[in-house]
């Protein structure tokens, strides 16, 4: 199945990433990283029907962060498919606190990544993984993240389903699936944000996301614009320059926030 986003335009050989690849087997424990995000959560669907003699958890790394409503989707998620969504946290950070962690390390952001991720999402998951040592993952790679997935599984790790790329679904195909299933998508995708990640992420450096994030969550604007400027993190880029949030002018915009991509899903390996 090719999905219609990509149909006459897209002219990659998914037949290589078909799960027909993957020998899984019955019987065989797969991790679905749920990040709260409606890709992962059509990513824990599909695994669920393909792989139905399977041991398959649905895990979630929370972090206060994130807008509140996030736990909301993801409980009706685990409604949805009949299935308990499991927490994991890394035991030093057991609040789920990225200002906790940027506290810490006296560092938000950079060219090597963001230590939210580090600790509340990896060190999580390794945390997780050494417990219940499963045999596969699943993640929230839709078709039009080919070259991602494949970046991830030559770089991470090679026991990574790529179930929505064998399936064809693009990230617009997730939000009609969920859409057509009932649910109401988290918050911040309603306000206009292009993931669920949490609000005010270091890592976005879009005078776009940024002047978002001002007008909708002010309050959390401000406790960025403060904290960045404590550590010394220019966080935004406009006009080619990186400056502090408190410097950014009022209404400014970048490149829309629709092609921006800093998903920070459970291997967030890179800005996505």
């Amino acid at each position: 199945m090719e999905s219609p986003s990509t149909q006459n335009t897209d002219t990659t050989d998914y037949s290589k990433y078909s799960l027909s690849n993957f020998p899984v087997t019955a019987g065989d424990k797969i991790a679905v990283w749920f990040s709260c995000g409606a890709a992962s959560a059509v990513a824990l669907q599909q695994t669920l029907l393909k792989y139905p003699d399977c041991e398959v958890h649905a895990v979630n790394n929370p972090v206060i962060e994130e807008d509140a409503d996030n736990q909301r989707f993801a409980d009706d998620v685990g409604r949805w498919l009949g299935v308990d969504i499991e927490r994991a946290f890394n035991p030093k950070y057991p609040a789920g606190s990225a200002v906790e962690v940027w506290t810490d390390r006296r560092y938000m952001a950079g060219i090597h990544g963001a230590p939210c991720t580090a600790e509340l999402k990896k060190e999580a998951r390794r945390h997780w993984e050494t417990k219940h040592k499963p045999d596969w993952h699943v993640l929230g790679f839709t078709v039009d993240e080919a070259k991602r997935y494949k970046r991830f599984i030559t770089t991470e790790r090679d026991n990574v389903l790529p179930v929505l790329i064998d399936a064809g679904l693009s990230k617009e195909d997730c939000f009609q699936i969920i859409t057509d299933a009932g649910l109401q998508l988290p918050h911040m995708y309603h306000l206009g944000f292009p993931n669920s990640n949490c609000v005010g992420c270091p890592k976005a450096t879009s005078a776009t996301y940024w002047s978002a994030v001002k007008k909708e969550y002010p309050d959390v604007f401000e406790a960025r614009a403060a904290m960045s400027r404590e550590i010394g993190a220019r966080l935004v880029r406009y006009k080619g320059e990186r400056m502090f949030l408190d410097e950014l002018p009022e209404g400014a915009k970048g490149r829309p926030m629709k092609s921006m991509q800093i998903e920070c899903g459970i291997f967030c390996e890179e800005i996505e």
